[in-house]
């Protein structure tokens, strides 16, 4: 399929399937905002799609679950301050309330679908709140001059020692995986 490319950058594509190897389609604005709002209205059981049958409507709104989902993250990092309000051990707040938080995973008290996109979510966007850290330490960099030998010396070991042991876990984690294999075959 040749096309020009020029076509592709205005409108929305969608791929389709054609013998094994993706294709992608132009679509037109219009074509592709009708295709998502029949299916809107295919899910919600509203409009022409439904040719007369009642649909159920979804459980809850997106944006309903995702505000859920995070109050249960919130809630879990507001146990954590308690406890580090509460408890006299160093011991930051949010490793308390990400304790708190597999606890009641492996509890079965919050289930893994009650949090696992709002989760994602936010490991997708971690690299990004590292940011204003990283903003600050710019800002500070003439005073940190005079420290930077102890700086050095402190984070060059931490950072091998990080390596070499999670080089290690992977490959005990690995040969642990190959030995259930073996031992099942």
């Amino acid at each position: 399929m040749t096309t020009d490319a020029s076509r592709f950058l205005f409108y929305p594509v969608f791929p389709r399937i054609l013998n094994n190897s993706w294709q992608v389609l132009p679509l037109r604005p219009q074509c592709f905002w009708a295709i998502l709002l029949s299916q809107y209205r295919r899910r919600t059981g509203s409009g022409p799609c439904t040719r007369g049958r009642r649909l159920r409507p979804p459980k809850g709104d997106f944006v309903t679950k995702y505000l859920f989902q995070f109050a249960r993250i919130l809630a879990f990092c507001f146990l954590g301050e308690i406890l580090h309000a509460v408890l006299p051990l160093p011991i930051p707040a949010s490793v308390y309330g990400l304790i708190l938080l597999l606890l009641a995973l492996r509890l079965g008290i919050v289930k893994l679908e009650q949090v696992k996109e709002v989760g994602l979510f936010l490991t997708g966007i971690f690299p990004l709140l590292f940011v204003p850290a990283a903003a600050g330490v710019m800002e500070l960099w003439a005073e940190m001059g005079n420290m930077l030998l102890p700086i050095i010396i402190a984070i060059v070991p931490v950072t091998v020692l990080v390596l070499a042991s999670a080089g290690r876990t992977t490959q005990a984690l690995t040969n642990r995986r190959k030995n259930k294999e073996a031992a099942h075959d």
